[in-house]
């Protein structure tokens, strides 16, 4: 019998345009007691070299919803900067423009019920990003 009274939360990113974690990315996590219940902010950490965050803290007894929230607009300037000194390196400087970060925060909320685990990992590409609970 599971006598855990609150879930517990992790995450990693993958930076699917390189094939590698994404590390250094800031993740703030928060909770709600009820969908009308307004957001209390929990704490956050960043990503380690494997791009996970495995440390954040445990939500509250009570939560039904968690939300985290992913700073990856400094992150995408990074690897923008690392692609154009690449370029400069190995090709014409044409092929060295940066894309930015078209998403620069990704918000994601879910459901969650006491004495459960929720793994829910990033997918980031330039244009684009998906989620999903993992194990």
């Amino acid at each position: 019998m599971n006598t855990d009274t609150t879930a517990s939360v992790s995450t990693h990113i993958l930076d699917t345009s390189t094939g590698r974690p994404a590390a250094g990315v800031a993740v703030r996590l928060s909770a709600r007691p009820g969908r009308e219940a307004g957001w209390q902010p929990l704490g956050g950490s960043r990503t380690d070299a494997d791009g996970r965050c495995a440390d954040l803290p445990a939500p509250p007894q009570g939560t039904t919803h968690v939300r985290l929230d992913f700073a990856v607009e400094p992150y995408a300037e990074e690897q923008d900067a690392e692609r154009r000194a690449e370029a400069r390196q190995d090709a014409p400087a044409d092929r060295g423009s940066g894309t930015g970060a078209f998403f620069p925060e990704v918000t994601v909320t879910f459901a969650v019920v006491p004495g459960e685990h929720y793994h829910v990992p990033l997918l980031l590409s330039p244009f684009g990003y998906s989620v999903y609970r993992g194990s």
